[in-house]
């Protein structure tokens, strides 16, 4: 009889990111908006973001995903299974995954998961899932928003705020994801974004609505989420926050990470941070900050790295990976 080796756990073994060419300071948004870079940078900590002007959606998510592949040493051909992390591709269909599948050569099952900028943590649980089932043993996740197309160019309180970005990582069986959770409170009333009604003659005609985001309680939540978050992966692994090498947090705003950090009295370099550079970029978030830290030689195997989102759903996510083991 053979035997079979029970997987428990999974890794990353390579990120790779699309980056627009373009990028928008902040001096130049306040041409275009009632705004300056003193009122943006000291309530998110954002100095510039990448704004996609040329490139499109799949564009950038190939150009992340190809990288990805390399840097793992995977080839397309290999891929068991594509999970796209997006509010919305450039079409509503076919989605995004299944047009990455066609770029890069693969021959796998693909699909999109949108959990706004938990999206991450949440491909990644599922990719585990599919890995310790023995079902595929190469899954590659594509993280890519374009938010520039969803916010208001008005409203200096939004569109000021987000970044267009893609990242993707392949994931494989390991050792090192020991915590994940994901949590979902279904409040759609602080942040949504409407659809179009559609010119259906029996229903009334509705346009719709840019990205809608009460910023007061959106922080509060963000806060909250970010340190219960933390919280429940220290009870459950029995760990103290000291025993944490790098906080990975989603970059929605600066002062959330302060706070923070700030609350568990631990120095900044714990809490990497690249909003000023990029923004709020959703569900690519966390993986291109990984993506940098890596590149920098700021994290190495075997680190401990809590990583945590929030954002629309609402939602929050965690987890706690021991680096590429």
């Amino acid at each position: 009889m053979p035997c079979i080796i029970a997987i428990m756990s999974v890794k990353i073994t390579g990120i790779g990111i699309g980056l627009p060419e373009r990028i928008v300071t902040n001096a130049e948004l306040s041409g275009i908006v009632d705004t300056s870079d003193e009122w943006i940078s000291t309530r998110t900590g954002i100095k510039q973001r990448r704004i996609a002007t040329k490139e499109t959606l799949l564009e950038l998510a190939t150009t992340a995903a190809n990288e990805a592949l390399g840097n793992s040493g995977t080839s397309a051909d290999s891929v068991d299974l594509i999970i796209c992390a997006t509010l919305q591709g450039d079409n509503i269909t076919p989605s995004l995954a299944c047009t990455v599948q066609n770029r890069i050569g693969a021959h796998c099952p693909a699909f999109d998961v949108n959990a706004a900028c938990c999206g991450f943590i949440f491909a990644l649980d599922i990719a585990k899932n599919f890995i310790i089932g023995s079902k595929y043993k190469k899954i590659l996740i594509v993280c890519a928003d374009m938010l520039s197309r969803h916010v208001d160019w008005t409203d200096r309180s939004k569109c000021v705020l987000f970044g267009d970005v893609s990242s993707a990582c392949v994931v494989e069986p390991g050792e090192g994801l020991e915590y994940i959770n994901l949590t979902t409170t279904g409040e759609d009333k602080v942040f949504h974004h409407r659809m179009p009604n559609g010119n259906c003659p029996f229903r009334p005609a509705d346009a719709g609505e840019h990205i809608y985001m009460n910023g007061q309680e959106v922080y509060k939540f963000a806060l909250g989420a970010a340190r219960e978050e933390l919280r429940k992966c220290l009870k459950t692994l029995d760990l103290k926050p000291e025993n944490i090498d790098n906080f990975v947090l989603h970059q929605a705003n600066k002062r959330i990470i302060d706070a923070v950090r700030e609350s568990l009295n631990l120095p900044e370099e714990k809490f990497p941070v690249n909003i000023d550079k990029y923004g709020n970029t959703s569900a690519a978030s966390i993986l291109l900050l990984l993506y940098e830290l890596e590149r920098d030689g700021k994290i190495k195997k075997g680190d401990k790295l809590f990583m945590a989102a929030f954002g629309g759903g609402l939602t929050s996510a965690s987890c706690l990976m021991n680096w590429k083991i």
